[in-house]
């Protein structure tokens, strides 16, 4: 069996009673989808910082780019730095996490849209993130974070699955001992699917690593993981996946007869018009690639990027 992921996740999602009022906002999402395959490391900022529980309800009040943390029946209170304190403080525990999913409208864990209130007690019309999310994000800058009220967009939730297994691939096999080749090996076997999410920037990717000098080596890993997370940000398109399926039926066009592959082509066009999910083309690929696409189409993770058990593509 695989080794299940290690993720950070706020720690009401999994059923602790750590909120304002004493409850929790246990996700089934989380506990029972994801659990089978991830590892979570739970973190409540606020319980942290030695809030107690339950406790007054905060909100983030005052100046939006720089906002502090206060009661919601107390707008003068500042315990912004008890919890930004707390908050850092936790970020070397993280470094072992390839993902975390947060707890959507908290002033401290919330990932956006968290309203900032003016002393008259409206809010500003700007938004922001939590104050812990934003010290998580200044010290993982690359790390896959989403909201868990996010994952039920079945787009974004395949998305940010997708980010976690990645991300851990890249970790765990480049960055414990990186070098050139692994490097290499990494970006032939995940091509495919950064070009379903940017062919430009896939090509532009390439040529920044075949320039690499091994004495640049640890800042240019560096800058290929950032380059790399930026790529896989947002969900693919169905024109990129189209793309990306014909670019690898050309591998196989000498080896499949053409009333297949006319048939592959007219399942790839259904798909794109949304009259077929992506599993579909895919599972008709995967039927010849074993057989015909050789071993740079074959060490693809394209074609299984996470579990198959998940069934995320069945509704893309």
């Amino acid at each position: 069996m695989q080794q299940k992921i290690q993720i950070g996740i706020s720690a009401c999602l999994i059923g602790q009673e750590v909120r304002y009022n004493g409850g929790h906002c246990q996700s089934s999402l989380c506990l029972k989808t994801l659990s089978e395959h991830f590892h979570y490391s739970a973190f409540c900022p606020e319980v942290a910082a030695g809030f107690s529980v339950p406790r007054p309800s905060m909100r983030l009040t005052g100046n939006p780019d720089k906002p502090r943390l206060s009661y919601r029946d107390d707008h003068n209170a500042d315990v912004s730095a008890q919890l930004i304190t707390a908050s850092r403080e936790a970020m070397p525990k993280m470094q072992a996490i390839h993902g975390y999913i947060l707890m959507k409208n908290s002033p401290s864990c919330g990932l956006e849209r968290i309203k900032v209130y003016q002393d008259n007690g409206h809010p500003h019309s700007k938004t922001r993130e939590g104050l812990f999310t934003e010290q998580l994000r200044k010290t993982y800058p690359n790390l896959p974070i989403e909201e868990e009220g996010r994952l039920h967009d079945k787009y974004l939730f395949e998305n940010f699955v997708l980010r976690v297994f990645c991300y851990h691939q890249w970790r765990s096999q480049v960055m414990k001992k990186v070098s050139v080749g692994e490097m290499m090996k990494f970006h032939s076997r995940h091509k495919f699917i950064m070009q379903a999410h940017d062919y430009n920037k896939t090509v532009a990717l390439g040529r920044f690593l075949a320039g690499l000098e091994r004495e640049a080596l640890i800042d240019g890993a560096e800058e290929y993981e950032r380059r790399f997370m930026d790529i896989l940000a947002k969900p693919a398109s169905r024109a990129g996946y189209c793309n990306t399926m014909m670019h690898i039926l050309g591998f196989l066009k000498q080896h499949v007869d053409s009333k297949s592959r006319q048939n592959l082509v007219s399942v790839i066009k259904s798909y794109r018009r949304g009259e077929l999910p992506l599993i579909a083309p895919m599972t008709l690929l995967k039927h010849y690639t074993p057989r015909f696409g050789g071993d740079y189409i074959n060490d693809q993770s394209y074609f299984d990027p996470y579990p198959e058990a998940l069934g995320l593509r069945n509704g893309l």
